[in-house]
């Protein structure tokens, strides 16, 4: 049999194979994104219905007074712990942000030996130490060891441990992310060193640095565990002190008042978790701006 004979033998038996291994390929994409749409559907239908529910009962609840007035009991506003969440979350970026930054610039421009390495990693690990636990390491350091009690600075200071590796980290790479040419540029027409980070790479990178320190935000407005230990609870507002005096925040009226047996607790409740909610999703609205801004700068 001539070659050509032969090719026209073998090519119907190819043709058939093609076809089928292309009908087996449709089959499987389309499992696949059968598979992905159902997984999806599991992690985001009780994810919508939870938030469905807080929101409906959270605005059902939302009244002028929730503003105005102070926590009484089970009934009454929410005054206090709006004011608390942000003189805690304030505090805590207060202390974060300078040693988070600093860390941030350190690794990224000075960071090369062990030491670096080291910092690296113990950043690492304080991510993933439950939160729990750093509360009652500060419960037993600052609220009971240096005597403080249940206060505004114990629960600041440990909300900030929490989110300094986060700031540090985020503000390295955003640092790394800054052209090598910039500070070559700067060096060879004779800027100092603390010229070049300070004028050139920081600004350059802020908009990553910030966005590092819109998570910490995020992060200590939603604790709850850490300041149980530390900050305590009271239904009055802040009188300024810093140590020996307990402040509210909005977590602790979500986690305490729900188990309550009575409708205006559960009121307060749902109320107080819309509100996190909402400060949560206001801050990464911001912090996906200042990165769309950071990709427009570059």
């Amino acid at each position: 049999m001539s070659p050509a004979a032969e090719a026209l033998a073998v090519a119907p038996g190819r043709a058939g194979g093609s076809a089928a291994r292309i009908r087996l390929r449709r089959l499987a994409n389309v499992s696949g994104w059968v598979g992905c749409g159902l997984f999806f559907a599991l992690v985001a239908l009780p994810l919508f219905d939870l938030l469905a529910l807080i929101a409906v009962r959270g605005f059902g609840a939302f009244r002028a007074s929730l503003f105005t007035t102070v926590t009484n009991g089970i009934s009454g506003g929410l005054l206090n712990a709006i004011t608390g969440t942000l003189v805690l979350s304030g505090g805590a970026l207060l202390f974060g942000v300078p040693v988070g930054v600093g860390g941030g610039i350190y690794l990224a421009e000075f960071g090369r030996g062990r030491f670096a390495d080291l910092v690296r990693f113990l950043a690492d690990v304080l991510t993933g130490i439950p939160s729990i636990v750093l509360g009652y390491f500060s419960y037993i350091t600052m609220v009971i060891g240096l005597g403080w009690q249940f206060s505004v600075l114990a629960g600041a200071i440990t909300v900030a441990i929490i989110i300094v590796p986060y700031i540090a980290r985020i503000s390295e790479l955003a640092l790394r992310q800054v052209p090598q040419t910039l500070r070559e540029a700067a060096y060879a027409i004779g800027a100092p060193e603390h010229t070049v980070v300070l004028r050139i790479v920081f600004p350059v990178a802020w908009p990553g640095i910030l966005t590092g320190i819109l998570l910490g935000l995020a992060i200590s407005v939603g604790e709850t565990a850490p300041l149980i230990y530390t900050a305590g609870w009271s239904n009055y507002l802040w009188n300024g002190r810093l140590t020996h005096e307990p402040v509210g925040y909005l977590t602790y009226v979500v986690w305490s008042f729900i188990n309550q047996p009575f409708a205006s607790a559960h009121a307060l409740a749902f109320a107080a978790a819309l509100l996190v909610i909402l400060a949560v999703l206001a801050i990464n609205i911001a912090s996906r701006l200042a990165l769309r801004r950071r990709a427009g700068g570059t």
